[in-house]
């Protein structure tokens, strides 16, 4: 599956399709550069799954959970350093979910995740806007 987005509502609108695909429990690694959007493709798929509040990038906090008409859990490993550092943060713990786990910057604990994965990779197009968002089989 492949999408285009130009702006962030049509990436949560691309997010909220995405959700439908999905088989709870689910597991999400996104990958991408700074700025590719992957907090905003988080925002859109926490809203499909019934959340309610805001849904920020969780850089400082690293783990933020969320109740909908699901578990939702957004983690970001931006600032760890590899697998063990995730480990002793409580990272296996959302790794077998009871709802949906999305972890931005996936590839700092690859060897960690879960066979059934799905990872997504989001790319910058030309312009600021424009966004490409990607289920992929092997992201690395």
């Amino acid at each position: 599956m492949k999408w285009t987005s130009t702006s962030p509502s049509d990436t949560w609108k691309i997010a909220a399709e995405f959700f439908q695909t999905l088989e709870i429990p689910a597991v999400i690694a996104l990958h991408g550069n700074l700025g590719a959007g992957k907090t905003c493709l988080t925002q859109g798929l926490a809203q499909a799954a019934g959340v309610k509040e805001p849904v920020c990038s969780p850089t400082y906090t690293l783990i933020s959970e969320y109740q909908g008409e699901i578990p939702f859990h957004h983690i970001d490993l931006y600032r760890l350093s590899g697998p063990q550092e995730a480990l002793d943060l409580g990272l296996d713990e959302y790794l077998e979910p009871d709802g949906i786990t999305v972890i931005e910057w996936a590839e700092r604990v690859a060897e960690l995740l879960p066979p059934d994965t799905i990872h997504v990779r989001l790319t910058r197009g030309t312009d600021e806007q424009t966004r490409t968002i990607e289920i992929v089989e092997n992201p690395l």
